[in-house]
């Protein structure tokens, strides 16, 4: 502990949430845990388990049989947060090999299954130059593969990057298009190949729709039923029966097909578009204003 400020140093206050991030998620904690996850000493493993103690002892025993610390049955997080979103994201970035799983503070887990995608594959040499662009506010050229009807072929244009967005499939590019001199999203997987990086060509303040938010009200579709409809308010987290999101207009159309809410009120199975748009005529008036 530094004295002067009475706070506990970084790396010792890490291993101390370590040391409760176990207790909650896995049920126990010991020694070698923070030994082998650190690299410290079986001492200062020790030490580090006293520490917790001082600070929080309702929350930790010892199980003499099991030979490990155990939560209490009054136990309550003091150091840390749980967030179940972002242990199931773990989870996933384990399963698809994203991350490794000594690279989380993970001891066991279950069998996760996740539905593959074919992959949007984005190679270093290609992102590196674009991210340069985007620190340095320059322009760069790209030779990029429209799926316009008039440009069936790979072209060279210049863009003026600022912005990255992803729809949890893809990633693209939020940038100025030199060419048909408008901002526009631009995928950075149909990016062949990459030229010289020169001054920008326009102001990303000018990007109105990338800056600008719209507030998308969802609710359970009309057409379920009554318990049917209380059960997608608890999965959205709703509150008096909607929930609001806050939506880059630039995004707009991404989350418009992720959640399938261009189908919501004419699908004839409700259950297949559980939620849908309250505010429907403002939201399909933004949508034809932003161009993708």
């Amino acid at each position: 502990m530094d004295i002067s400020t009475g706070k506990l140093r970084w790396g010792t206050e890490q291993r101390l949430e370590f040391i409760e991030f176990r207790l909650f998620w896995d049920g126990s904690v010991n020694r070698s845990d923070i030994a082998d996850r650190f690299g410290v000493s079986a001492p200062q493993a020790s030490n580090d388990l006293a520490q917790y103690r001082e600070r929080a002892p309702d929350n930790i025993e010892y199980d003499a049989s099991a030979k490990r610390f155990v939560p209490t049955s009054t136990f309550r997080p003091r150091l840390m947060k749980p967030n179940a979103e972002r242990y199931l994201a773990q989870m996933r970035a384990i399963s698809e090999n994203v991350i490794a799983q000594n690279d989380t503070w993970f001891a066991d887990l279950p069998e996760v299954g996740v539905v593959p995608v074919p992959e949007r594959r984005v190679e270093p040499e290609m992102l590196k130059p674009l991210l340069k662009a985007v620190r340095e506010q320059r322009s760069i050229e790209v030779e990029y593969q429209s799926l316009s009807e008039d440009r069936p072929a790979p072209t060279w244009r210049g863009i003026t990057p600022h912005a990255f967005g992803t729809d949890g499939l893809r990633w693209h590019m939020r940038a100025y298009c030199h060419l048909q001199r408008e901002w526009k999203d631009f995928l950075i997987s149909r990016c062949s190949k990459i030229g010289r990086m020169a001054e920008p060509g326009a102001d990303p303040a000018g990007d109105e729709n990338w800056w600008n938010y719209f507030a998308v009200v969802l609710i359970p579709n009309p057409k379920l039923s009554k318990a049917q409809r209380q059960a997608i308010e608890r999965d959205y987290g709703m509150k008096d029966g909607r929930c609001e999101l806050r939506v880059r207009r630039a995004m707009l159309y991404y989350l418009d097909k992720r959640l399938r809410l261009d189908i919501g009120q004419e699908q004839d199975r409700p259950k297949e578009t559980p939620i849908v748009v309250a505010n429907r005529k403002e939201y399909e008036a933004v949508l034809k204003k932003v161009k993708y």
